[in-house]
């Protein structure tokens, strides 16, 4: 059934349907549809809509729908949109009250909250990705900061730099990519629910608390601007573009430098593949498609940006189209991304070929030019001696330091003896000192094909410390899983609270969790523990998952999986041979891993704490298991 059906004596073409659903490509907006609407439930309490028996039947309805679910079930539902989904599925679950959780909600806002909440996301996986990029072009960077590369203008060999400093150079790029991306999040972080279809919503619900219990900064203040607003697709679609064309520039560097001509770099089996004609050949194609998607993102910026750039207040049907194009640079960027960090693992550099070709081309001839400024004459004139010399060396087929003294002497009676000093490939390195130069002291000393001694670089040093305190300040960002600290408990206690109260966990005093503080896990968000987890032992091979619980401000954002993931991971680091679950949210832990048991093939100690429950005569728990 439609949401807006009640107007029309007719029923809408089937054509029409197809053309106007959307549910195709916002069935991605799911849990944060199932968020919103938590959220929204909670509001409605508050303001006397939903009483409190109400609104525990819907929330709870609500995150029943969160974990049983699939991607198939919504696409096969017939749906026109995500959240006509929900709602009649929350209304086959608890009857009329699920037709009240709509009261005072527009899909206008609904959908621009649900938007926002998964680009929030999305853009915290991108950044992680973006780190990891980073962090590999580090590696690569220090394994290879010693290794010269002759620098290319016009794709001609220009001066020699060094592997290290290439590597470097995207490092930055990427960088700029990360502060962009999370101007973009800072930016989009206020919440457009409780703005009604334009014109607000007529009940007195508290929109800054709103906001906060959804995880943002704070309300829209506009309403009309809320619903209508989609400034932040455009913001990411653009740092996509930007970010796709570093990568593109990235993935043209190297499918030159792995090229025949060149062959600078070796790729990695894993990221290329063969002709199937030439056995000869191993195609970068990794590299070509991320070079390729880059158009794909920005006619995704073009795309958004043509279709907002005329529409008149408020919502209108066009902005249907803002998803399609957003999921996919955004899919794009990411896989893109995460494909870069692949490439990096594996390449092999050769470090001789490299330093061949840079002692090629004349590459030291600026070096000649400033050599003739030294000893006093100006650089226009020298710039026009150099250029014969090179010119002479061209017609001798040599290079420039190979001429005698006596020969360089005849461009220039003020070159001497001490000239051949300044054209080795270590002193055209060494003189770039300045800033952000190739220098020894900017990178590394550069590797020659004899054993050069490596020198202390503390200002190479200090600036690779910079970048790696730069990465962690972006990973503290994310979220991480702990060991839990003695500091941990109250926020613990509050989680667990909680969902004991909701009946999901077991209650514990915070002395017993002081006692077993060392069985917790925790998830910590911008220094918030947002989530926790306890591991009880029974006896070998055997632990039983406790206490699995996320603060229902920011619940639905794959915190909780992130804790059973940690969790799995230290009973099979302490050689356990099975993990159980007693659970109401079965769905949950089979995508985790776990199968169903019987309960009554459960250790008696185990079954002992079910007599702290409070359902214990009505229990409707299943018993599952994760067998290493």
């Amino acid at each position: 059934m439609a949401l807006w059906g009640g107007r029309f004596s007719g029923a809408a073409d089937d054509r029409f349907k197809l053309f106007n659903d959307s549910l195709p490509v916002d069935y991605r907006l799911f849990q944060q549809d199932i968020t919103g609407s938590i959220a929204w439930a909670g509001a409605l309490s508050q303001v006397g809509v939903l009483n409190e028996l109400e609104h525990g039947q819907l929330v709870l309805a609500l995150n029943q729908l969160s974990e049983e679910v699939t991607d198939a079930d919504i696409l096969g539902s017939g749906a026109e949109d995500i959240h006509s989904f929900v709602e009649q599925q929350l209304i086959a679950k608890v009857g009329d009250l699920g037709k009240k959780l709509h009261t005072g909600r527009s899909r206008n806002d609904q959908v621009a909250t649900d938007l926002k909440l998964w680009c929030k996301h999305r853009g915290q996986e991108l950044i992680e990705a973006l780190v990891k990029a980073q962090h590999e072009l580090l590696v690569l960077a220090e394994r290879e900061a010693q290794t010269v590369l002759p620098g290319y203008t016009h794709l001609q060999r220009a001066q020699p730099i060094t592997f290290g400093h290439w590597c470097l150079c995207y490092v930055e790029m990427l960088e700029r990519d990360l502060t962009r991306l999370q101007d973009a999040i800072n930016r989009m972080d206020t919440c457009p629910l409780g703005s009604g279809a334009l014109a607000g919503t007529a009940y007195p619900i508290d929109r800054a608390e709103l906001a906060q219990k959804l995880g943002f900064r704070g309300p829209v203040t506009n309403s009309l601007d809320a619903v209508s607003d989609r400034d932040h697709v455009v913001e990411l679609c653009s740092a996509a573009a930007t970010s796709m064309m570093h990568l593109s520039r990235l993935a043209e560097d190297m499918i030159f430098y792995n090229s025949g001509e060149a062959g600078f770099i070796e790729l990695s089996d894993a990221v290329t593949s063969g002709s199937s004609l030439m056995p000869q050949k191993k195609n970068p194609d990794a590299l070509e498609l991320i070079r390729g998607k880059a158009g794909r993102v920005y006619g995704s910026l073009m795309g958004i940006l043509t279709t907002m750039k005329a529409l008149p207040m408020a919502y209108n049907k066009d902005m249907q189209e803002d998803k399609e194009g957003l999921f996919d640079a955004l899919d794009s960027w990411l896989m893109c991304l995460d494909m870069v960090t692949l490439v990096l693992e594996g390449v092999q550099v050769n470090k001789p070929r490299m330093l061949a070709a840079a002692q090629q081309g004349y590459a030291n001839a600026t070096e000649l030019a400033d050599y003739l400024v030294a000893k006093g004459i100006p650089f226009r004139e020298a710039h026009h001696i150099v250029g014969e010399v090179v010119l002479g060396a061209i017609e001798q087929g040599k290079a420039l330091e190979d001429f005698t003294l006596p020969e360089l002497q005849v461009y220039s009676d003020s070159i001497e003896s001490d000239v051949y000093q300044h054209l080795t490939i270590d002193a055209c390195l060494a003189k770039r000192e300045a800033l952000g130069g190739t220098s020894i002291k900017q990178v590394q000393q550069a590797l020659a094909l004899q054993n050069v001694v490596q020198t202390e670089l503390p200002e190479v040093e200090e600036a690779l410390g910079a970048i790696h305190q730069r990465l962690n300040a972006h990973k503290a960002e994310m979220l991480e899983v702990r060991p839990a600290r003695l500091s941990d408990v109250d926020a613990i206690a509050k989680i667990n609270d909680y969902w004991a109260q909701k009946g999901d966990t077991l209650p514990r005093s915070r002395d017993a969790l002081l006692r077993d503080i060392l069985d917790f896990v925790v998830a910590e968000q911008q220094g918030k523990v947002i989530g926790c987890a306890s591991l009880y032992i029974y006896e070998t091979g055997l632990a039983e998952m406790r206490s699995v619980g996320v603060d229902p401000e920011v619940h639905g954002q794959g915190q909780g999986k992130a804790l059973v993931d940690y969790m799995l991971q230290r009973a099979r680091d302490l050689e356990l041979e099975r993990v159980i679950v007693l659970t109401r949210v079965a769905p949950f832990f089979t995508k985790c891993g776990f199968s169903g048991i019987d309960k009554e093939t459960l250790p008696e100690k185990v079954m002992k704490d079910c007599e702290l429950c409070p359902r214990k005569h009505a229990c409707d728990e299943v018993a599952m298991e994760y067998r290493f």
